[in-house]
């Protein structure tokens, strides 16, 4: 297989892209919920966070923008297991993920179960920087970078699939690297997504 998705280039560099202002959050402040249609809404500070089995994992990091880098290195908890922990309800199918400072980006459940999703909050053996959305961000490397969403703060569970703020402003309610969903073109087909998700669906 292929590891540059089309359209990609790879860089040395590992850019940083924000849009707004880079919210202010420390370890002590930090705290993650994870609710909507789980049967055990969980929250967690970082301590709580740092207690729990840890993942040490290499991937690479794709931006919509059309660069690549190679063997990024985090750390951090499978949001597998924070799921596991929390039960989500059979009706759940999508998750809307938000962030400290108001951005938010949405997944299928699929998604985020898959083994190497994270929040991580060590990149490179060193502790997530502010800029890179530490002190946790999320990361879901088989999908665009904006997934990934930094300073993240909780994770929502739905019946139905809710756009985040890049998606409501044309970008593609999935964005899979290997398929090129960087925009969306024509409507979402909901229905059959959410069809999809409760029976698997592809994984990119």
């Amino acid at each position: 297989m292929e590891r540059i998705p089309p359209g990609q280039i790879v860089t040395e560099r590992f850019p940083i892209l924000t849009y707004g202002e880079e919210p202010r959050v420390t370890p002590e402040r930090w705290r993650f919920s994870l609710w909507g249609l789980v049967e055990t809404p969980l929250t967690l500070t970082y301590p709580d966070l740092l207690a729990l089995p840890q993942v040490e994992l290499t991937r690479d990091f794709h931006c919509v923008t059309r660069w690549s880098r190679l063997d990024v290195a985090w750390k951090g908890v499978r949001v597998r297991d924070l799921l596991e922990r929390a039960r989500p309800k059979p009706e759940a199918v999508a998750a809307l993920v938000h962030s400290y400072g108001g951005y938010t980006t949405n997944l299928f459940l699929e998604d985020l179960l898959r083994e190497d999703v994270l929040l991580a909050h060590t990149l490179f053996d060193k502790p997530l920087p502010l800029e890179r959305g530490g002190p946790v961000r999320l990361v879901v490397p088989h999908l665009y970078a904006w997934k990934s969403a930094k300073w993240v703060r909780g994770i929502e569970l739905l019946d139905h699939l809710e756009l985040g703020f890049w998606e409501k402003l044309g970008y593609h309610f999935r964005g899979d690297p290997w398929r090129e969903e960087r925009f969306q073109e024509g409507p979402i087909p909901a229905a059959s997504l959410r069809f999809q998700s409760r029976k698997g669906g592809r994984e990119g």
